[in-house]
């Protein structure tokens, strides 16, 4: 069932269809341009190429550098490739430091030095410092765009510079306080403004709880960071303590949503920039590369059936029940291994407790491996009339589920030890040694105690 949200973007995308269609590109660009420039991305993002075109066309200028900053890494090359290099300039205007930091990425080399002669001198030096570090890192993040004040005025005249400057940056909860030096010292909450006694120095207002982000923090501990604090922004400051710049929950946001993207996409093998409506050829190469992968994990697993070619043909209903000990494996073993990524990315997991997760893991799997081996080994009696039969299912299912918590934890440690990423890789890894364990155990015990 559609959220309400889903269905108001579903009906605006059949709309603008239909209204292309009909031959109204003058109604159709009035109801695109009505939009958010985040709405306007969703749906071009929802169109094929040759569609996604035609509405681009109709997307008004000024909403140009907007719309581009929130499409995904792939459709944006896409449509930077249709526009004139006039066009890409125009959108840089207005944007802020941090998203132009980004967007330059995309923009062919000789265009980017255009767009830094456009600038004036101090936005030039900003851009560069933002520059100047990973894009997934809190200098990466940040924008240069901050208020600060010094520690030995009065709130009085703090007010009055904000009156005198007109207009403060979006978001802004808080205005951070630092020396002559531009070392940091702390925030001035807009509520402490608001409400203390006017005469009082910002000093004595003074919030020194909140600490600083190191620039070169990862993108991660930045999101984690605003999450367990609550934060609306955060003052970033280099190895010395002097201000760079502050980072803002949107961009946070932006985070986790990709960091969510990447560990969801990654298991399949696809990219969280890839675009939907990719060209064919360029999709199909993509997933070959992991299609192949599992090939080879499928071919290792067929050959250990191979081993036990003589078992199966002897006894044939084993055939019909060894895929059930695979399968409850490889389910057992995702629980596992979801759960240890997911505690990974958020710093839960560490060298520290790792054993003690692992112990953990492994008795739930030995209580659902006795729980279930008693119900697979029921049916397997019921159905084939053998115990025999109905004791090996059960055996090979306790093993192989305590097998899989092993794995599950494992296998994400140790592919972050070697520089790994776990989401990726993990998957795959994990469904070789359940199938493998799986039809080693059921089939094993079945050559030992059958034949």
């Amino acid at each position: 069932m559609q959220n309400p949200a889903e269905e108001r973007q579903g009906n605006r995308l059949e709309a603008l269809i239909e209204a292309l269609e009909s031959g109204t590109a003058q109604q159709a660009r009035k109801m695109l341009n009505a939009l958010h420039p985040a709405e306007i991305a969703q749906l071009l993002e929802s169109l094929p190429s040759a569609k996604r075109n035609i509405i681009w066309e109709l997307v008004d200028p000024e909403l140009d550098g907007d719309v581009l900053l929130h499409v995904n890494d792939e459709v944006r090359a896409g449509l930077i490739r249709e526009m004139d290099p006039e066009e890409l300039i125009a959108a840089t205007e207005g944007m802020d430091v941090d998203d132009l930091a980004d967007f330059l990425q995309d923009l062919p080399s000789t265009l980017i030095g255009e767009v830094l002669r456009s600038m004036d001198k101090q936005n030039r030096h900003r851009l560069e410092s933002v520059m100047s570090y990973p894009e997934d890192t809190a200098g990466g993040l940040m924008n240069t765009d901050t208020i600060t004040v010094r520690a030995d005025v009065t709130l009085d005249v703090v007010l009055r510079y904000l009156r005198l400057r007109g207009d403060i940056p979006d978001l802004t909860d808080n205005l951070i306080v630092v020396n002559r030096n531009d070392r940091y010292l702390g925030v001035l909450r807009l509520r402490d403004l608001l409400t203390n006694d006017p005469n009082m120095s910002v000093a004595e207002a003074l919030d020194r709880e909140l600490d600083p982000v190191i620039a070169d923090a990862p993108a991660a501990a930045v999101a984690k960071l605003f999450e367990d604090r609550d934060l609306i922004s955060a003052p970033v400051v280099d190895e010395e303590n002097r201000l760079l710049g502050r980072i803002t929950i949107d961009d946070v946001v932006d985070v986790i949503r990709d960091e969510a993207d990447h560990s969801f996409l990654s298991m399949a093998g696809l990219g969280e920039e890839e675009d939907m409506f990719a060209p064919v050829m360029l999709s199909s190469r993509r997933r070959a590369v992991w299609l192949g992968v599992n090939l080879l994990t499928a071919f290792l697993a067929s050959w250990v059936i191979g081993l036990f070619q003589g078992t199966i043909q002897h006894i044939v209903a084993l055939a019909v029940l060894m895929p059930i000990v695979a399968s409850m494996g490889g389910i057992s073993g995702t629980q596992t291994l979801t759960l240890v990524i997911r505690g990974l990315a958020l710093g839960q997991v560490r060298g520290s407790n790792a054993r003690a997760l692992l112990w953990k893991e492994v008795a739930v799997a030995v209580l659902n491996g006795l729980l279930w081996a008693i119900v697979v080994g029921t049916v397997a009696i019921a159905w084939f009339h053998s115990y025999k039969i109905g004791l090996i299912m059960g055996v090979a299912m306790i093993i192989n589920l305590f097998c899989a918590a092993l794995v599950g934890v494992t296998i994400p440690l140790g592919l972050r030890w070697i520089g790994i990423d776990p989401a990726l890789a993990g998957g795959v890894i994990l469904t070789t040694f359940t199938d493998v364990i799986g039809f080693l155990a059921f089939l094993g015990l079945a050559t030992v105690f059958l034949l």
